[in-house]
């Protein structure tokens, strides 16, 4: 903001509440805008659809300093551009929208922390959460030890998995111990998450039904999480 000299501001919306998100179709977050011009999508920053045939967005992995940098400079391109009047040539650069929800469980490529791979016939007639989480994220403890106390009161009917990306293996097995939290703790990979659609922030939450429907998706760690998870498992649970 400060390169353009005050002549723009930076406005933080709620997608369910922004008409942007609801003109292009945007889902979920971040979503960046330069006006009415889409810069950035979801998949921009690390994870794309399934069977779009890509690992990374066009900043990722979230983490590196390069990405914030190549960020950083194409948003200040887009803004140089729209303050310019020249709106034609930042929406030939402008991105993509976002892929569909995710409508149902998708097959689970998963090997837990103690060599056990996450069966078919383990998760049949069980409510399934996943949780994508990564050790550098600090939201993603409190949800992964909120997570645990949800999986100690259904320990029959509800099965958490709580899938680490974009981290080394010793940290995952650490706050695996740290926390003591009754989930099936494992190592995802990008095809494992590119299986689960355009995830686009960590933490990132999937809720699904004792059918494999999907109840509810849930993109980091607003204050509503909670609450919101909760009345998507109770409806599960039904």
């Amino acid at each position: 903001m400060a390169e353009s000299g005050g002549a723009a501001r930076f406005v933080v919306e709620n997608y369910g509440d922004s008409a942007l998100a609801k003109r292009f179709g945007v889902k979920r977050y971040p979503a960046i805008f330069v006006d009415d011009v889409l810069v950035a999508t979801p998949k921009d920053f690390g994870f794309f659809g399934k069977g779009e045939g890509k690992a990374e967005g066009r900043y990722a992995p979230l983490k590196s300093a390069q990405s914030h940098e190549r960020f950083r400079a194409d948003l200040a391109r887009m803004l140089k551009l729209v303050l310019a009047g020249d709106k034609a040539s930042a929406r030939a650069g402008a991105a993509t929208t976002d892929a569909d929800p995710l409508p149902k469980l998708p097959a689970i490529a998963l090997v837990d922390l103690d060599g056990r791979p996450v069966t078919p016939e383990e998760l049949a007639g069980k409510v399934v959460l996943v949780e994508f989480w990564a050790t550098w994220c600090p939201p993603c403890r409190g949800t992964l030890a909120w997570l645990g106390e949800l999986q100690r009161r259904h320990p029959k009917d509800v099965v958490v998995l709580a899938a680490a990306i974009e981290s080394e293996e010793a940290d995952v097995r650490r706050i695996r111990d740290e926390l003591g939290a009754p989930l099936r703790f494992g190592m995802g990979t990008p095809d494992m998450a590119r299986a689960f659609g355009d995830l686009s922030a960590v933490p990132t939450l999937f809720v699904f039904d004792r059918q494999g429907r999907a109840r509810g998706a849930f993109y980091g760690a607003p204050p509503s999480l909670h609450a919101e998870a909760e009345a998507a498992l109770a409806k599960a649970l039904d």
